[in-house]
């Protein structure tokens, strides 16, 4: 079982385990330390100490060394570098008129790999772009193509609430965000109320809506009883069948009679009979109606 450490190399990122068997070193909670990536040599923060795992997703890599103040000269003058390669990638890409937005220059420790990530609304053809690159540059060339959510958790900025964003301050992964969440507290259904500056649903919408999945763990000295559960006085009362029948009686209601106006007649006719000798009623009504308006007319007349 390979001891391991959790390391993270950007504010906000995710952490990442790595192996420290046989390193000869002892590596505490925020210190710096130079580690072989799948990208290469990169340097990272210590965010979890020391611990043992018995398996591991993915094959572990291992710390290499504490970072040194060379280690910290180099990543410094990689800035200049990565600068100087974004410029140049933002010009060839306006010189071959690719659909694409450069948003982030990366480089390794060594210089052995530059990363550019970017945001295209569709695929990119960029084969022509990378061999642009490649000859200036002399080195591995990764084109990486990145969603809105993270291209704004790389550049910042502020949300309407008038704080930082969340995804630039705290948050290490982005949940799905549905308009459900919305509906569910009431909101106005107004996109552009409900949007950040990504274009998407702000991630804050979830914060007030309760993971049904999670189990509460009640505090110490709170008893937690399940539905359906009865009380202490309820369980008493069982031992004493004059007091259920009371109980029962107190809670039992005589529903209200309906109205006799609402209660269906029942017969034993089918509905076609039925509605054919309502019809004919009617009729028989209005006719009688009409024959004594006819007698009232004349009676009025012999009056006169």
């Amino acid at each position: 079982m390979p001891d391991v450490i959790g390391i993270r190399f950007k504010d906000c990122g995710k952490i990442y385990d790595f192996e420290v068997n046989g390193s000869g070193a002892e590596f505490k909670k925020g210190d710096c330390v130079v580690v072989e990536s799948d990208l290469g040599l990169s340097i990272g923060s210590v965010i979890i100490g020391r611990r043992t795992v018995e398996t591991s997703a993915r094959e572990l890599r291992k710390v290499l060394r504490k970072a040194t103040a060379e280690d910290f000269k180099q990543k410094q003058d990689n800035e200049a570098f990565e600068k100087e390669a974004k410029d140049y990638c933002i010009e060839r890409i306006m010189a071959r008129g690719l659909p694409m937005k450069l948003v982030f220059t990366e480089s390794t420790l060594d210089k052995k790999r530059i990363v550019f990530y970017f945001t295209a609304d569709g695929r990119i053809d960029f084969r022509e772009l990378v061999k642009d690159l490649a000859a200036k540059f002399k080195t591995r060339i990764e084109m990486r193509q990145i969603g809105v959510r993270d291209e704004a958790k790389i550049v910042g900025g502020f949300g309407m609430c008038g704080r930082e964003l969340c995804c630039r301050t705290f948050l290490t992964s982005f949940e799905p965000i549905s308009i459900k969440m919305a509906k569910q507290q009431e909101l106005v259904l107004n996109m552009s109320k409900l949007s950040g500056i990504c274009g998407r649903l702000m991630c804050c919408l979830s914060y007030e809506i309760s993971d049904e999945s999670a189990e509460i763990q009640p505090k110490d000295g709170i008893r937690v009883m399940e539905e359906n559960t009865p009380l202490e006085d309820e369980r008493a009362d069982v031992s004493q069948p004059e007091t259920v029948m009371e109980t029962v009686s107190r809670h039992i209601e005589t529903p209200a009679p309906a109205p006799q106006s609402a209660a269906p007649a029942f017969t034993d006719k089918p509905q076609t009979e039925t509605a054919k000798e309502n019809a004919t009623g009617q009729r028989q009504e209005a006719g009688q109606g009409h024959r004594k308006r006819k007698k009232w007319r004349r009676r009025k007349f012999h009056k006169k």
